[in-house]
C-alpha cells in the first residue's frame, strides 16, 4: 500500500519537479493505470495473506464496488455533487485503510465501465478515490455521535483534496502559457504552488464545494446507520477472526 501511495503522489505531483516534455500526458495515464492495477493487486495480496482480507471481505469488497458504482451516475458530478464517497468513507473506516485503499480503486473502475467513463483522467480518479478510502482508515478512534461527526468532517475535507488532486492531472496542459495562473516549466516550487493554488481555486472551488457538502450531509444523515450495518456485516462474517487449534477432549472437558 504504502508502494501504490508513493505512485500515485508522484503521478498527481510531477509538475512541480519535472518537465511536460520529459513525463508527457500521452503515455503517462497508461503506464500509471498498468501500474496502479498491479500494486492494487498487490495490496489485496499482502491484506489476505496477513490476514487482513478473507473470502468473506473479498465478498463484500466486491458487494461495495458494485453499491458504488450504481450509485455514481445518482450524482454524475453535477454542481460538484458526488454520491459515491460516502460509502468509500465509512467502509474505510470499519475494514481498514487497505480495504478503503482497495475499495476506492475498483468502484472507480467498475463505475467507469458501466458510465462509459475510461480515459486517461480514469487511473487519476483512481488513485483520488484510493488515497479517500485509505486515508479515513487512519483516523483516530471515537464512537457515537463524535465518531460520526469526524466521519462527516472528513468526509467534506475530501472533496477539496479529491478535486485538488484531479485538477493536477490536467493543469500542466490546459491553461494558456500566457496566463497567471499556468504551469511553466523551470518556476521556483514556492511561485509554481502559488499558481495551482490560484488555478484550483478559480477553477473549481465552486464544484469542489458541491461535493463536500454532499459528503457531509450524506455522512451526518446515512453514517451511524451505515456504520452499525458494516459492523454487524464484520462480526456476524467473523473478519480477522483468530484461528484456535484445541484438543477436542480437552474441549468437550470445559464448561459450557
Amino acid at each position: 500500500m504504502t508502494m501504490a501511495a508513493f505512485l500515485g503522489v508522484v503521478a498527481f505531483f510531477w509538475p512541480f519537479v519535472v518537465a511536460p516534455g520529459k513525463f508527457g500526458s500521452n503515455y503517462a495515464p497508461p503506464v500509471i493505470f498498468g501500474v496502479l492495477l498491479v500494486l492494487v493487486l498487490c495490496v489485496v495480496l499482502s491484506e489476505i495473506a496477513e490476514g487482513g482480507i478473507d473470502s468473506k471481505a473479498l465478498a463484500m469488497l466486491g458487494v461495495l464496488s458494485a453499491v458504488n458504482a450504481a450509485l455514481r451516475p445518482l450524482g454524475a458530478g453535477t454542481a460538484g455533487v458526488e454520491t459515491v464517497f460516502f460509502v468509500l468513507v465509512l467502509a474505510g473506516r470499519v475494514y481498514g485503510p487497505g480495504f478503503g485503499f482497495t475499495l476506492g480503486c475498483t468502484s472507480l473502475f467498475a463505475s467507469a465501465l458501466i458510465t462509459g467513463g475510461v480515459g486517461p483522467w480514469m487511473p487519476y480518479q483512481m488513485f483520488g478515490c484510493a488515497f479517500v478510502g485509505m486515508l479515513v482508515g487512519f483516523l483516530p478512534r471515537a464512537s457515537g455521535r463524535r465518531e460520526v461527526l469526524m466521519l462527516a468532517v472528513y468526509g467534506s475535507l475530501s472533496g477539496y483534496l479529491f478535486g485538488f488532486l484531479l485538477n493536477l492531472s490536467f493543469w500542466p496542459f490546459s491553461v494558456d502559457p500566457g496566463s497567471s495562473v499556468a504551469y511553466l516549466p523551470g518556476l521556483p516550487f514556492t511561485e509554481q504552488w502559488q499558481r495551482y493554488i490560484a488555478f484550483d481555486l478559480a477553477t473549481s472551488l465552486g464544484w469542489d464545494t458541491g461535493r463536500a457538502v454532499t459528503n457531509f450531509v450524506c455522512v451526518l444523515l446515512a453514517g451511524p446507520a451505515v456504520l452499525t450495518t458494516f459492523r454487524r456485516a464484520a462480526r456476524k462474517a467473523r473478519f480477522r477472526a483468530p484461528v484456535r487449534f484445541a484438543d477436542p477432549r480437552t474441549a468437550e472437558s470445559e464448561p459450557g
